[in-house]
């Protein structure tokens, strides 16, 4: 008697030892900290809607105004954030930049892009390209070759001139100053495709924030047509542009507009990894356009505003 409960006890020791495990595994763990959850809500409030009085970031981090001014206060003592006194506002610290240019030194924007051009990669058959803006030019900062028979039409530090081809639509969501000293230029082409006229330029921009995509063919290169859409970071800002680009034979109509759909959603899926609450993705096509799956990323048009924008550590 004595040995069968020996073994039943074993037997329930066994189960006891095998089943915790599995246990531990099934069960989500989260190490998030609630502090710095808050801290990090109010940042991006600041980045958003900055400089701006305490209410206004409370309300916007969604925080309780006590919450919000000691976490203020406690980022002010690092210098990560400034308050006004006599005006009431508080602003972003000057040591943020610092950790801006430590982020896009160690490649942040692309390293967190590349899951999202692998997606869009794989899904279309297309090489993707994310494109920043570098002063008056365009910068390729990730690549996704599907094939390694795909041609390239751009590498990975490449720069280009603003006024032609995806890199257009990073011109139309410059501060107006940039399109002022662009479009004064004498604008080079590089194909009989290739607009430099400023005024038409000018014109497109406006489209271009209105349709919250682009569409060019052979503009750069001859026979490339590219399907680009806008990048956003948690302040709303336009910090890069997401394209597909293949050759105008696997590019015939309505081949780019069916790609639309699927563009703008991988860049409206980015756009929320970096924080930007205004990046849904949505069931609905631009412009009538049909629609696909996945689904597609509605823009507005005030997004698409021609200023300096707030602060961004991705430019």
């Amino acid at each position: 008697m004595p040995t069968v409960s020996r073994t039943k006890g074993k037997s329930r020791s066994k189960t006891k030892a095998v089943g915790a495990p599995a246990a531990e595994r099934s069960a989500a763990r989260d190490y998030s900290i609630a502090a710095v959850g808050r801290a990090l809500d109010l940042l991006e409030a600041l980045a958003r809607v900055g400089p701006a009085p305490l209410a206004s970031l409370a309300e916007s981090a969604r925080c309780t105004r006590t919450a919000g001014f000691r976490l203020l206060r406690t980022l002010e003592a690092r210098g990560f954030a400034i308050q006004d006194e006599a005006r009431g506002i508080w602003r972003l610290g000057a040591r943020w930049a610092v950790l801006g240019r430590a982020a896009q030194q160690q490649g942040a924007l692309a390293a967190a892009a590349m899951p999202f051009l692998a997606t869009l990669g794989k899904a279309t058959g297309e090489n993707v390209y994310l494109r920043i803006r570098d002063g008056m030019e365009s910068d390729t900062i990730a690549i996704y070759q599907t094939d390694p028979g795909l041609r390239l039409y751009s590498e990975v530090g490449q720069r280009r001139p603003l006024h032609a081809g995806p890199s257009r639509l990073l011109l139309a969501h410059a501060p107006e100053a940039v399109q002022t000293q662009v479009l004064a230029q004498r604008l080079p082409r590089f194909t009989p495709a290739t607009r430099t006229d400023s005024a038409w330029i000018a014109a497109d921009l406006q489209r271009i924030r209105t349709r919250g995509y682009l569409v060019t063919a052979d503009e750069v290169v001859p026979g490339a047509v590219g399907v680009t859409a806008p990048v956003r970071d948690a302040s709303g800002q336009v910090v890069a542009a997401l394209s597909v680009s293949a050759p105008s034979m696997r590019m015939r109509p309505p081949r780019p507009r069916a790609l639309v759909p699927q563009v703008l959603d991988a860049a409206a899926r980015l756009s929320q990894a970096l924080g930007d609450r205004g990046a849904a993705p949505s069931s609905k096509a631009p412009n009538g356009a049909k629609e696909q799956a996945p689904p597609v990323a509605r823009w507005t048009e005030g997004h698409g505003a021609a200023s300096a924008g707030p602060h961004s550590i991705f430019r």
